[in-house]
């Protein structure tokens, strides 16, 4: 069985992802997994407490890299869109230039980019969110992924600036959000986005979603898991982690 060592950037508020990343890899048949994190200290989803997260990256990286991981993934999504489209490249690219200077072959996913692989994964087109994010930032993830070449039929911001309050967020609030999505419109929508936040809980409700909404949903936390599998060779087949990773069909990308 392979073994898989998985670095984590984190926000240093964040409960969630060391939390779903484990119990969604978990259930992998062909693979382990171990986790190792690094944090950066943030508690308000605030441009400027994103900014000073964002400048602690080059060391939360360094430090992964004394663990020789396998992949590390750079996990807090409006981080890093909010530095404008096409920003996940970018700092992916950095950090593994990073990682390569200190002689490290890790390769580096962000759950920015993960969540596009993910949408590409199923081929979606037009797709729904929901986030937990203030206004101001959640329009700055709609165009982040318009920029990607999605169109973003619907979305709901929860407006929780404190992060420790994101982690807190009810699966029921969250459904209640999803609910008042418009998935039917002219042409549907192909996905729904349960929570594009790692630290908003969403695990429990994919599956649940899908089989109301009658479409593939997705959240950070599946997309995450999705782009260390891929990076790593690995099946795309985790029960009870919804479509996404139930078909190895998820496994081409389209052209």
């Amino acid at each position: 069985m392979k073994h898989v060592r998985v670095g984590l950037v984190v926000p240093s508020s964040n409960v969630t992802v060391e939390t779903e990343m484990p119990q969604i890899l978990a259930r992998h048949p062909e693979a382990s997994f171990s986790f190792h994190s690094s944090r950066m200290r943030m508690a308000k989803v605030s441009p400027e407490g994103l900014a000073a997260m964002n400048a602690q990256r080059e060391r939360c990286v360094i430090e992964l890299g004394d663990a020789t991981p396998d992949v590390i993934l750079y996990a807090c999504l409006v981080a890093i869109m909010v530095g404008g489209a096409g920003e996940h490249r970018r700092i992916e690219g950095l950090a593994a230039e990073q990682l390569a200077t200190g002689g490290s072959e890790a390769l580096v996913r962000s759950s920015a980019g993960a969540l596009i692989e993910g949408l590409h994964g199923l081929r979606a087109k037009r797709i729904a969110l929901v986030m937990p994010y203030m206004r101001p930032l959640a329009q700055q993830v709609v165009d982040y992924l318009s920029a990607e070449g999605f169109e973003v039929a619907d979305w709901r911001a929860l407006e929780v600036e404190d992060n420790r309050e994101v982690g807190c967020i009810a699966g029921d609030r969250v459904m209640a959000a999803a609910r008042t999505l418009d998935l039917d419109g002219v042409d549907g929508v192909d996905a729904v986005v349960i929570s594009a936040c790692v630290q908003m809980p969403s695990l429990a409700l994919v599956e649940a979603a899908e089989r109301e909404f009658g479409v593939p949903v997705i959240s950070a936390a599946t997309a995450g898991a999705y782009s260390i599998l891929r990076a790593n060779g690995l099946p795309l087949s985790i029960a009870g982690a919804g479509s996404l990773l139930g078909s190895e069909a998820a496994a081409v990308q389209p052209a």
